[in-house]
Parts: C-alpha cells; structure tokens; sequence
C-alpha cells in the first residue's frame, strides 16, 4: 500500500496587531527578515524537509501579493496552493480550513511568522512525519516560558499538559510554532470550541493528543535557533540573527533555490531563469555564486 506524503502548512493569515503601524498595509510574513520576505524562511524548512505539497494559508487581502512572490511553486520545484483565512480564528483553524488538501496524510504546520535555524530540524521533521500515527511537537528552552505554550512533562519526559502562558511555570521549554499532525487533527478539530478569546487554540487540540497518549515532544537542541517574531524587539532579534549568521558563514539562510537544487527539484537554468528579477539584489549575487558552483 502507497503511503501518502506528507502535506505542509504555513499559516500566514492574521493582522499583526501588535506590529502595528508597519503591517497596516502589509501582511507581516512579507516583511523583511534582513534580505529575505519572512515567509521564505518557513517554506525553505519544509523545502529542507523534502515536503513538496504546500498550503500556504493568507489574509485574502493580501493574497494577490504572496501569488506574486511565490507563484504556484513551480520556481523551486514543489506545489504551493492558497488558501483564505478572512478572520484570525486561531491556529487550530488550519486544520479547518486545509481539511480537502490534507486528506489522509500527516502534515507539517509552521506558523509563518516563525524563524527556525538548524541543520536537525529537518531531519527531525522527517523522521517525526514516518510515524504512523499522532502528533510532535518541537520545545525549545527559553528564560521566559511564561510567555508562551509551556510544556509540562512527566518523569520519563512524556507530555502531561500544555498551559498557554501560565502563572506558574512547568519547564523551562516553550511550545514553539512547529506542530506535525497526522491525519485525525481534521476530525479533532471539528470537536474544539472557541477560547475566551474567541479563537481555535492550537493547545486545545494538541490536548487531544495527550489524552490519547500520542503526542511527541521533540527538544530541539543548542544547535538549533527558534525566534517568534511576532513582536518588535523579537522582529528585529531576527534581522541581526540572519545578517550575523550569513555574514559569518557566508551562506544565504532561506535560499529557496539552494534547497530546491540540492532535492534535484530543479536544475541549474531554472535558477538562471529566477536570477533575472534579482540581479541587483545581494540574494541575486548569491544565485550567481550557485550557478558557478553547480556549472
């Protein structure tokens, strides 16, 4: 029996509030995160993860912008569908509304305002979307876990419970913003009822999953970076994390073509093809770097 492959989300709908004034006109996984559009970032980790089907959910408002940048994929060698979120319902809405593209395949849902750095994370990926059934989760220690989902474990560092920003901490990890769901989060998620908040949280679902004994938690380790940018000081966190990095190794964290290149989903004209609209750009001299590299 063919195993179906793995399906990617980004969830980049939502208003940003909280980055207000810049994303009034904007949607923010289009910012800039020192050369690059944020949503760059999450795609090249599924890219990395081998993840070919993408579902990128947007603001319909904005949806003509991101068509513009990204197209329909074919440019790096995958498939990239939109799909509208008119209201900021919640994380756990993805499940919702991607319920036909997801159908009985595991997916990879990365919040697109999220930064991951790290050459594990798509192994970690990979190896998470073999399982058959149930669902992982990626920790990461921070110095302030009362800001985010906080993960409670057991003796054995089994899940016990997920508190969203609770009073008193239960570990020093962080829930962050990379969740992978086989194919029962569609069904559970029809079971979820609207927070006090109104939204479909993503906690509530993964909750589901620890009922059931089938949630993963995976640590991502001190080789791996996480940045939430969905604040100012995070934001700009972000912006000096890449320019250090690239400028230290001289690499291009979230080359798209890069990664589509090394799976083989493309070949070297196709990259000379992407290189005409951007030449004048530092990301262009780096496709002209590649393209010497690889003829």
């Amino acid at each position: 029996m063919k195993k179906n492959k793995p399906k990617g989300i980004i969830l980049a709908g939502g208003l940003a509030t909280r980055l207000m004034p810049i994303t009034k006109v904007v949607s923010k996984q289009l910012l800039p995160i020192f050369d690059k559009p944020m949503i760059f970032y999450p795609l090249d980790i599924l890219l990395k993860a081998k993840i070919r089907d993408i579902a990128i959910i947007v603001n319909p408002i904005y949806k003509e912008q991101f068509v513009k940048l990204l197209g329909d994929g074919r440019r790096y060698g995958c498939n990239i569908h939109y799909y509208n979120q008119k209201k900021p319902n919640g994380i756990a809405e993805s499940y919702k509304i991607c319920k036909n593209f997801i159908n009985k395949s595991k997916s990879v849902l990365i919040l697109g305002d999220n930064l991951f750095y790290g050459k594990d994370i798509p192994k970690f990926i990979i190896n998470a979307t073999n399982d058959k059934t149930g669902a992982t989760i990626f920790g990461f220690k921070v110095n302030n876990p009362k800001d985010y989902g906080n993960v409670q474990l057991g003796n054995n560092n089994e899940v016990l419970d997920i508190v969203e920003k609770p009073k008193k901490v239960r570990s020093k990890y962080a829930v962050t913003g990379l969740y992978i769901l086989d194919n029962t989060a569609t069904e559970k998620v029809k079971t979820l009822k609207p927070s006090k908040r109104g939204e479909l949280e993503i906690t509530s679902l993964l909750k589901k999953y620890i009922k059931e004994n089938e949630l993963n938690l995976k640590i991502l380790n001190n080789e791996s970076a996480w940045v939430d940018t969905g604040r100012f000081n995070s934001l700009n966190d972000a912006n000096n994390f890449i320019k250090t990095i690239q400028k230290k190794y001289g690499l291009m964290i979230g080359c798209l073509e890069e990664t589509a290149l090394k799976n083989k989903w493309i070949n070297i004209n196709k990259v000379k093809k992407n290189l005409n609209e951007y030449k004048n750009s530092e990301y262009g001299k780096y496709l002209q770097k590649l393209i010497k590299k690889y003829v």
